[in-house]
């Protein structure tokens, strides 16, 4: 066992009062919304990801504060952050460390020095810019929560969570994820265009006054920590975490879909459901959680056919239609 297996043993939650932990996390989001306006539904996704112990992708034209977004979600949550700016020629080390070699004395030895990918939140900005192989790298940090170099398996902190954006628009030069890899994303999050008061908001607060908003912290490494055990004990009926497998299970059917979702949306589905009740200070799952987060959950998971796409259907349109 491992010095963070046995940390996560004796961990306690029970010791955390669940009330206290849901008004922090009600104030956390308004410490957020000091600095970002609107985004109320990505925002929300922000947190219930983090709550479900996941990583989630966000998606957006350039220029939408998804980097901001991530990083003050860090500061406000007490995280340490690290970003990972993709491009064609970073390497795997670059992103999870490499050995050097270190004086020691009248001797030298090897010694690992960590990456980027060694912190609790991991921004990787334009995820899709970056090749198969460094992209792999990230696959066994967002999986098995760990980094193995030479042999050696080093831990990651806890919690972990990858945040990763990519631009839907400018491909050149950029490289699909494999279905493997965006499979681990609990969820893809669409960064919309702001409304115009939004918009107007957001003008008049980064261009009078101070060029950075501050932010308070009010919550712990700790506390999320409890969060999350708190989440996996809110109960679901029957009927709704059957709804949630029947609705996963009716994307291997669907005509308009070559390629469903596999078990692991089923589970991603309802621990975000879970995060999604104990969020808004609820002690159960609604019906409303799985319909809110079926999208989320699902359009980076399904494959639509050759006609499907010709004609103009998005995975969110299916999606919708099986809910229906």
């Amino acid at each position: 066992m491992t010095t963070d297996d046995t940390e996560s043993a004796t961990f306690d939650y029970e010791e955390y009062d669940i009330d206290e932990i849901q008004s922090k996390l009600q104030a956390a989001r308004e410490q957020v919304d000091r600095r970002i306006v609107g985004q109320e539904e990505v925002l929300q996704g922000l947190f219930v990801c983090i709550l479900a112990d996941g990583n989630a992708l966000l998606e957006s034209n350039p220029g939408l504060g998804k980097t901001t977004m991530v990083r003050t979600v860090a500061e406000v949550t007490d995280l340490s952050f690290s970003r990972i700016q993709n491009t064609p020629d970073l390497m795997p080390s670059d992103i999870t460390g490499t050995e050097i070699i270190r004086d020691s004395g009248d001797r030298r030895e090897f010694v690992f020095e960590k990456g980027p990918v060694f912190a609790n939140v991991v921004l990787a900005d334009e995820i899709n810019r970056a090749t198969p192989k460094t992209q792999a790298a990230l696959l066994e940090a967002m999986q098995e929560r760990q980094v193995t170099s030479t042999g050696e398996t080093y831990d990651l902190p806890e919690p972990f969570f990858v945040l990763a954006t990519q631009n839907p628009i400018d491909q050149s030069g950029t490289y699909a994820l494999p279905e493997a890899q965006t499979d681990r994303f609990t969820l893809k999050l669409l960064v919309e265009y702001p409304d115009k008061d939004d918009e107007e908001a957001i003008v008049d607060l980064y261009t009078e006054g101070s060029e950075d908003v501050p932010v308070e912290r009010v919550l712990t490494r700790e506390e999320i920590r409890a969060a999350q055990r708190f989440v996996r004990d809110v109960p679901i009926a029957d009927d709704l975490r059957k709804r949630a497998v029947d609705l996963v299970r009716r994307t291997r059917e669907a005509e308009e879909i070559e390629f469903g979702a596999s078990p692991r949306a089923s589970m991603a589905l309802v621990s975000t459901a879970k995060a999604r009740a104990f969020l808004q200070g609820r002690s159960h799952v609604t019906e409303a959680d799985l319909e809110a987060l079926a999208a989320p959950v699902l359009r980076h998971r399904i494959i639509l056919d050759f006609r499907s796409e010709r004609e103009g259907t998005t995975p969110d349109d299916v999606i919708a239609s099986l809910l229906e």
